[in-house]
């Protein structure tokens, strides 16, 4: 569980993270849409994990071209958010595939053959 202090630090560079991706490093994502879907907060707020979805681009190459450029995103996060706050955490992207398991999953449960009930014995018994 995370404290209030680690809850307000991952929604600051949720949201600033947004921004960059949005407006500062389309060289780097060009047309594709990246979100941040979710950052974990380490307890010392030294690291902060990042869960990455992408829409429009090849996911693998795209996450590997963002990892390559972390530190030039940190860099930038740090001049948004460097007079607000002591430590400039580390920051590790991870893809966010709960998108894509969502997705296989709807297609698992849509192949079932669910027979359809047979009807309620009930209703006879209650009219004897």
């Amino acid at each position: 569980m995370e404290s209030k202090r680690q809850q307000k630090y991952s929604k600051l560079i949720q949201k600033e993270l947004g921004d960059i991706f949005q407006k500062e490093s389309k060289h780097l994502v060009g047309r594709a849409m990246v979100t941040i879907t979710r950052v974990l907060m380490s307890p010392d707020l030294g690291l902060a994990k990042v869960y990455l979805s992408f829409l429009l681009a090849d996911p693998q190459a795209t996450y590997k071209l963002i990892n390559e450029h972390k530190k030039e995103i940190r860099h930038q996060l740090a001049k948004r958010i460097g007079k607000s706050v002591r430590v400039i955490p580390e920051i590790a992207f991870f893809p966010d595939d709960s998108a894509a398991y969502a997705q296989h999953m709807d297609k698992v449960i849509s192949s079932l053959s669910i027979p359809p009930a047979p009807p309620e014995e009930e209703d006879q018994e209650e009219e004897d």
